[in-house]
C-alpha cells in the first residue's frame, strides 16, 4: 500500500515548517517499516487525519482493530506516549505497545469518525469536560514535558514579534500577555494536562464511551486545559447574536463542573484566543484569525 499523507496534513505542515523538511518524504517508507516490523495488516489511512501526524487503521497479527500513528518530531510524539503510559487508559485511548519505534505509536482503536462535537452542544461540554478531568492526575517524577510557563512563554515571544508588525493585533496582545504574567505569577496547581483538549479531541470507543486522543501534553494548573474546550464551535458563537453573553457563561458553567476558579479560566482562555488568533493570522489564516481576536474581544 502506498502511504499517501492527507492534504490535511501536507497544509498544516507546511505552516509549522514554512522551510520544509524531509519528515513527509520519507512518511511512506517509514509508514511501509512500521506496518512490516508490527506485522499489521493495514485497512486505511485516515481522511481527513490530523493535522500533525498520518493516522492509519490496521489490524494486529490477532486481528484486534488498532491505530497506527506516526509524528514528526516538532509535534513532541514522544511526550505524547509519556502522557498515554501515564494515564494507562484512563480517561484517554491506550498505547498497545512500549516504544519501538521513535515517533510511532500503536493505539487503541477508537471510532475514528464520532466525536463529541457530534452531540448537541450542551451534552457535548459534559461529556468533554468529564472526560478532561479524569486525565487530571499528578504528573510522573522527572516528568519530560513543558510546563506551562515554558510553552507560554515560546509563544509569547512569538506574539510580542507579531505585535511589532501588525498593529492591529497589538492591543489584544497586550492584554494577553498581561493575563499571563499575572497567572503564572500565582499557579494554584500541577497537574499533567491534555494540553490540546477540544470536542474533537474526544472519540467514542468500546472500552469507554469517550475517551481522549491526541494529547500534547503539558503540566501546569486545570484553567490552562479548559481553556481551549471554551471556544469551542467558535464560528458559531460568532454567529450568535448573543455569542459574547453565551462565552460567558460557558465561562462561568465550566468552571463551576469542573471546580475551576471562573477568572483563571477567563485569563486562560483570552490568552490562548489571543495566541491561536496571532499565529492564524502569521501562517496566512485570516479568517480564523479574525473569528479567535473577535472571540478573544469579548472576554
Amino acid at each position: 500500500m502506498v502511504f499517501e499523507p492527507p492534504k490535511r496534513l501536507v497544509r498544516a505542515l507546511g505552516e509549522t515548517a514554512p522551510d520544509g523538511d524531509d519528515w513527509l518524504e520519507k512518511l511512506p517508507e517509514a509508514a511501509q517499516q512500521a506496518v512490516a516490523l508490527r506485522e499489521l495488516t493495514v485497512e486505511r489511512v485516515q481522511v481527513p487525519g490530523g493535522r500533525s501526524s498520518l493516522v492509519v487503521l490496521v489490524r494486529t497479527a490477532d486481528g484486534t482493530p488498532a491505530v497506527l500513528k506516526l509524528a514528526p518530531g516538532r509535534a513532541r510524539p514522544e511526550a505524547e506516549r509519556a502522557a498515554l503510559a501515564h494515564w494507562a487508559g484512563r480517561g484517554a485511548v491506550q498505547l498497545l505497545e512500549p516504544c519501538r519505534t521513535e515517533g510511532v505509536l500503536l493505539l487503541e482503536r477508537l471510532h475514528p469518525d464520532v466525536s463529541v462535537r457530534s452531540l448537541p452542544e450542551a451534552k457535548a461540554l459534559l461529556e468533554a469536560a468529564g472526560t478532561l478531568r479524569r486525565l487530571w492526575v499528578e504528573p510522573p517524577a522527572g516528568f519530560p514535558f513543558e510546563t506551562v510557563a515554558e510553552r507560554t512563554g515560546r509563544q509569547a515571544e512569538a506574539m510580542r514579534a507579531r505585535a511589532r508588525v501588525d498593529p492591529e493585533v497589538a492591543p489584544l496582545v497586550d492584554v494577553a500577555l498581561a493575563a499571563r504574567a499575572e497567572l503564572l505569577a500565582a499557579a494554584p496547581e500541577h497537574r499533567l494536562l491534555h494540553g490540546t483538549f477540544r470536542q474533537s479531541k474526544v472519540l467514542a470507543g468500546e472500552r469507554m464511551p469517550w475517551l481522549a486522543v491526541g494529547p500534547d501534553p503539558v503540566v501546569g494548573e486545570c484553567a490552562f486545559d479548559l481553556a481551549r474546550l471554551v471556544r469551542d464551535r467558535v464560528e458559531d458563537l460568532i454567529a450568535q447574536p448573543s455569542g459574547a453573553a453565551t462565552t460567558r457563561r460557558r465561562v462561568k458553567r465550566l468552571a463551576e463542573s469542573l471546580d475551576v476558579d471562573q477568572e483563571r479560566l477567563r485569563g486562560w482562555t483570552l490568552f490562548r484566543a489571543v495566541e491561536s488568533g496571532v499565529r492564524a493570522g502569521r501562517v496566512g489564516r485570516p479568517r480564523d484569525a479574525e473569528l479567535l481576536l473577535e472571540f478573544a474581544g469579548w472576554l
